[in-house]
């Protein structure tokens, strides 16, 4: 891997940054032969920082010996023609998908710098940010019956799995309410779901993991204990995955997915319609 040529990537925006580089993550991660030195510079929002981001594209082209590539969320001409001072394969991402979309619909755009920041005034960013709350307050296990009467889903599975930040990324990107309980020795000894998991089983959704990399995870957060053994690991995923197989709850084995392709399988099974932000 450390022999792989490096390129500079670099995601500019006006904003938060977070679209460029979500998409332009899409896209190199087709092309696996090649090393990306990755470089996040949001709220590009006037010439003079343009003009500091195009020496900084410069700097990283002497660097690497090849120019950068530069995926762009700008929308101000005059800050996008500050950052095209600079050689490199600019993917102007509104570029590409502003133009079709003028001309389909028939009008222009407003080619207003923030546009998307005013949803925070918006009763889905509310929603949201309750969901975050939600997710906090009622994690490893720290429900009541009433109050997981408000989750929109429960996640379930042997500790470190996956479930707090599969709660987490669907609270924040989807302003879902998501809850987690983790399955347990005495639970599998009982042979019976924890707590009163039982009256919400449309809600619940398992996550699984390999032994191998279950213990992997617990070893770095207790070092040579039987907690982290692959033994106990193998004994407790086995246990686990009967349990949700008996209960008739769908899961997923998160071990080689991705939190954002976990999320989307997890809105999908439990028919949640919610918009990403």
């Amino acid at each position: 891997m450390t022999n792989l040529p490096v390129r500079t990537a670099f995601f500019i925006s006006d904003g938060t940054g977070i679209t460029s580089e979500t998409l332009g993550h899409s896209l190199l991660a087709q092309f696996p032969e090649v090393r990306f030195r990755q470089v996040r510079i949001p709220f590009v929002d006037d010439l003079d920082k343009a003009i500091d981001c195009a020496q900084q594209i410069r700097e990283a082209a002497q660097r690497d010996g090849v120019r950068p590539i530069v995926f762009s969320t700008l929308v101000n001409p005059l800050t996008v023609d500050g950052l095209r001072q600079a050689d490199a394969l600019f993917i102007d991402l509104f570029e590409q998908f502003v133009g079709p979309l003028e001309t389909e619909l028939g009008q222009r755009s407003t080619h207003a710098v923030g546009r998307f920041h005013g949803i925070a005034d918006s009763s889905d960013y509310k929603n949201r940010i309750e969901a975050i709350n939600f997710a906090m307050a009622h994690d490893d296990g720290v429900s009541s019956d009433g109050e997981l009467a408000e989750a929109d889903v429960i996640l379930v599975g042997v500790s470190r799995s996956g479930k707090t930040p599969t709660s987490l990324y669907l609270a924040m990107q989807f302003g879902v309410k998501a809850a987690n309980y983790p399955l347990i020795p005495e639970d599998f000894e009982r042979n019976k779901l924890p707590g009163e998991l039982h009256h919400y089983r449309a809600k619940l959704f398992g996550l699984t993991i390999s032994p191998e990399r279950l213990s992997q995870i617990r070893q770095e957060r207790r070092p040579n204990s039987r907690y982290a053994s692959l033994e106990n690991c193998r004994y407790e995923i086995d246990a686990a995955q009967k349990l949700m197989r008996r209960e008739n709850i769908r899961w997923l084995d998160s071990t080689t997915k991705s939190i954002e392709e976990i999320s989307a399988t997890i809105l999908q099974a439990v028919r949640l319609n919610r918009p990403g932000y």
